[in-house]
Order: C-alpha cells, then structure tokens, then sequence
C-alpha cells in the first residue's frame, strides 16, 4: 500500500471553524514569532531589540533576589492545593494589598477574589459568561490590541471599536461616542451590547481617566444594564511626568474606591488587577477578577477557572510577595521614579531625533509616538497613509532588528503610530533609538 500522505489543504478542512479561524489569525500574529529571536547582549547580539512588548525590565533582578532569599515552598504546590481559584493563602495576600494600595470603598474580602493565569484569561471568562456568541463588548480606540482576542477568539464575542475622531478618548465628551456605538451595533445586527471594558491607566496612551467620565460610563452602563470592566493591570505603575510640567495630570483612581451603587448596580462593576505590568512579572501568570457584588459569577468561574489554574509555584512566588508589607512599598516607590527617569530619558531621545510624541503621560510605561511623521520628513515623496504604510515602516523596523507595537493593531486612527516601551535600562533605549533612526533612514 502506497503512504498516505500530507496534503495542504486536508488536515485544515478537518479543523472546526473556530480551528480554522484561529489558524488565519496565527499565522498573522507575529509577536511570538519575534520574541523567539529577542536581541541579547551576550547570547543574541544579532537578535530583535523589543520596545514593543509590554515588559517592565527594570526590577527584575530586585525581584529575583526577593523570589530566591524569601520564597519557601511547601508541598502544597504539586497539588491542587485549595483549587482552581487560587489558594486560600494567594487570594488573602491579593485581598491584603489591594486593600493598602487600592483604597477600596468596600474591604476587598478574599471571597472576592477569582485568580486567573493571567488578565488575558481573566478578561476571557468575563467575555464567555456575560456575552453570547455574536454579543458585543465596547472598546475605545486606540485600545490594547490583544483585549480582541481575549473577548472574541473562543466567546465567539464581538468587539465594538468605539472611533473617536477629534474626541479624547478618555474625556467626558466620548461618552457621547459610545452610546452611539452601542445603538448602532444593536440596530445594525439585532443583537445586545453586553458590556464595556476599559483600561485604567490606559494602554497604550499612558493616562488615567478622569472621575467624570468613569461616572459617566457607569450611568451608562446602569441605564443599559451592561457590566463595566475595569482592567487596572497598570494601577501602580503611576509616575511623576518630568517632562510636560505644564500640564495637569489626572490621578489614578480605582474603581473600587468609588461607592458605585448610587451610580450603577454594584453586580455589574468587575475590577482586573495582576503581577505582569506593576511588578514586571509577566512570567508568573497570575491575574485576578474582583467582583464584590456577584456571587453567581464566582460560582460560574467555578467551571472555566480550571482552564486558568495558576501554577502552584507562582501561587506561592506571589503569596510571598504580596504579604510583604516592607518589600512591596520600597518595590513600588522605586519602581515609580525609575519609570519617571525613564520616560523622561526617553522623551529626551525623540526630541533630539525630531520624533512626535503624545505629550502628557504619567501612567504605564510607553510613549504613543509617531514615527510616520518622521519618515514623511526624510521621504518627502511617501504620502504616508493608511495601513499600508504603517505596514511598510513597521516592516523597515523589524528589517532594522528592532520591534516597536504597530498603532493599527492598537486601533490607531491616524497611520503612521506605534506604542514604544520605555520600561528597560537606559543603553536599551539608547541602542533602540539608534536602530529606528538607522531603519527609517532607509528609503
């Protein structure tokens, strides 16, 4: 008998549609790609310089040194321990530092705590449960790309991209454009928005949403009977802006040190929080929902949060951190002014190199920059719009062996635009910066 063999298309025509939808948007998402030849000093001098990836390099070794002189491990981590919500001990010490650092109008209780491996399967749970399939989520532009497929790949949920034009997103003035999504949507399809998410301080433009327009959300969310989800992965990563001394600065406030129940039904506000961003752990895995008035979303979490499990040992790694009072009040201050110098040193660097920027961040820990423009500058002849030529600079970038996040993964409505972390050491900056100009030179 002959070998069966491999043909191109069958294997694929097998798959279900998810299987197959996910394998057209695999082979456009890049980034792993990427980060699998990530530049190196020592090993991979020739490697991929990220400024791209949201990773907050700068206390890692500070927090390795905690991990290794502190961290004590105990069987309990090869097992299923207190199951897939997270331990007893991990959700008492995230209960314990919310409520120090967060303000909580209500005591954030251990019971309302679901950890997850991760915001991304935090915001998929909240997705499955409260959206059906072909049901839409409102989401500002520009926006955190990877929310898309978070909300939509496996919910089979509908991501409403809420334009903005002229408006700041983040002003009272949108919420006049997300009521008119939300009506659109619903007439156009027949079908309900279901919920809003926001992420406070925002990704990728680096501030925190004003008081007014946060009640303004919650009205609306009320007078729809729509959840608002609130992702405050970057709570703590808030920083003196050394730069635009000139403009005044919104600050951080989370939801949960608002009494929201004269606003919204309190069953409906839904806080994230995790150790990837405001502790530069995006390895841990470890993210968590807050829900304080929504006992049935706990026990519907029950069924998917096996999916989630946290491993034992970051369990017990953030357990460790977390209930440390002195460790994570020094980690935090000099995590802050570390970013502050960065940020400044950064916006020193596009300055000289003639690089726009948005001018008045104190949050996160990237700059939204316009790096169309300058290419426009030193080739006169492109027109410069469109996808295609934020493509084709972005294409330049990576030539050039450096990553900087493409603004239209971002929802960016203007082209030419990427967001550019400045969350590493400063000669990482320097040898980045180097890399794009050498790039965009090219013609």
């Amino acid at each position: 008998m002959g070998s069966i063999t491999e043909s191109s298309s069958g294997p694929y025509e097998t798959f279900s549609k998810r299987g197959q939808a996910a394998v057209d948007l695999g082979t456009k998402r890049i980034t792993w790609d990427i980060i699998s030849d990530m530049w190196h000093p020592q090993t991979n001098p020739s490697g991929i310089l990220s400024v791209g990836m949201a990773e907050n390099t700068l206390l890692h070794d500070t927090l390795l040194e905690y991990i290794h002189d502190n961290a004590r491990f105990t069987a309990s981590l090869l097992t299923y321990n207190n199951g897939s919500m997270g331990s007893n001990a991990l959700r008492k010490s995230v209960s314990h530092f919310l409520n120090r650092h967060f303000n909580p109008f209500r005591p954030v209780k251990p019971n309302h705590i679901l950890m997850t491996n991760g915001c991304s399967s935090a915001i998929e749970h909240l997705s499955w449960t409260f959206l059906n399939p072909g049901e839409a989520i409102l989401l500002s532009k520009p926006y955190y790309s990877t929310f898309i497929a978070d909300i939509s790949l496996r919910p089979e949920a509908v991501v409403v991209p809420v334009e903005m034009g002229d408006v700041d997103p983040l002003s009272p003035e949108a919420l006049d454009e997300y009521e008119k999504a939300a009506l659109e949507f619903e007439e156009r399809t027949g079908k309900r928005v279901r919920a809003i998410i926001l992420c406070n301080p925002h990704n990728p433009l680096g501030r925190c949403y004003p008081r007014e327009t946060v009640d303004g959300l919650m009205r609306l969310c009320q007078s729809r009977q729509m959840h608002l989800i609130s992702d405050e992965i970057y709570a703590l990563s808030v920083w003196t802006n050394r730069v635009d001394t000139d403009i005044p600065f919104t600050p951080f406030e989370s939801l949960l040190s608002r009494d929201t129940s004269c606003l919204i039904n309190p069953a409906l506000v839904h806080v994230l929080w995790g150790m990837s961003k405001d502790f530069g752990a995006n390895g841990l895995r470890v993210g968590a929902i807050i829900s304080q008035s929504n006992p049935k979303l706990h026990f519907a979490q029950k069924c998917l949060s096996l999916y989630s499990f946290v491993s034992g040992l970051s369990d017990q790694i953030t357990a460790s951190i977390l209930q440390n009072d002195a460790f994570t009040d020094k980690y935090i201050q000099t995590n802050q002014e570390k970013l502050s110098l960065s940020h400044e040193f950064l916006a020193q660097l596009l300055d000289r190199h003639g690089i726009e920027y948005l001018h008045g961040c104190n949050a996160g820990f990237f700059l939204w920059v316009n790096i169309g423009k300058k290419y426009i500058e030193l080739h006169p002849e492109e027109r410069g719009q469109g996808l295609e030529f934020t493509d084709m600079i972005f294409d330049k970038l990576l030539k050039g062996k450096v990553y900087v996040a493409h603004g239209t993964a971002y929802g960016s409505e203007k082209a030419g635009w990427f967001r550019l972390v400045f969350a590493h050491p400063l000669p990482w900056l320097e040898e980045a910066m180097a890399r794009i100009m050498r790039a965009i030179h090219e013609p």
